[in-house]
């Protein structure tokens, strides 16, 4: 693992703090496996494509991700509880990239919120967009590229909540995906937040 790439800081302290309830820490393996493989095989768990995935194999998938120097998985935490699974990749070394010139200091993510424990009305979006500022400020991300399922209209709608536009569809072995992008002034103007203030 380089010692800084787009997707991890060398100075990533043990969890990052964000104003509010919301904070980042690097998933632990083989600590956080368990949880994982709860929220995979959910019900509602089936674009994320693991459904039929033991703990092993999560384990190594896992395992192999964070040794691969391309991307890192981080956990969501909501008041220091693990709240959602964050993979940031770097497009260059990623299938996208065969899709679209990869510009520098392009990120591309993907989210898995994990089950909820209580009911909070807009929950998700509050979560989305910490991540959001969590990519733009921390990891330096110019621009966040997603390629969600066609189909998963749910996070269609939050994607477009934070500012990102669809750029058109592409076709990947396991699905038809919406490749979208959000720049930085996308996601303050979608939000109405300056990214610097932010975190201040």
């Amino acid at each position: 693992m380089p010692i800084e790439t787009p997707h991890r800081r060398s100075d990533f302290p043990g969890i990052h703090r964000q104003e509010g309830p919301f904070a980042f820490r690097l998933l632990r393996i083989p600590e956080d496996i368990p949880m994982l493989h709860d929220w995979f095989t959910r019900d509602y768990a089936r674009f994320w494509l693991m459904q039929d995935k033991g703990e092993d194999e999560i384990r190594q998938i896992y395992q192999d991700l964070m040794s691969s120097g391309q991307a890192t998985a981080y956990i969501g935490l909501y008041v220091g509880q693990p709240a959602f699974l964050i993979e940031c990749y770097d497009p260059r070394y990623d299938r996208v990239a065969q899709h679209y010139p990869v510009k520098p200091g392009d990120l591309g993510m993907h989210l898995f919120m994990g089950p909820a424990k209580e009911r909070i009305a807009g929950f998700t979006l509050a979560a989305f967009k910490a991540l959001m500022r969590f990519m733009f400020v921390h990891l330096d991300a110019q621009r966040i590229v997603v390629e969600p399922d066609v189909d998963n209209h749910k996070i269609h709608a939050l994607n477009q909540a934070v500012g990102f536009t669809c750029h058109r569809t592409v076709v990947f072995a396991e699905k038809l995906a919406g490749l979208a992008f959000c720049t930085r002034s996308d996601f303050e103007n979608a939000t109405q937040t300056l990214l610097e203030e932010a975190l201040s």
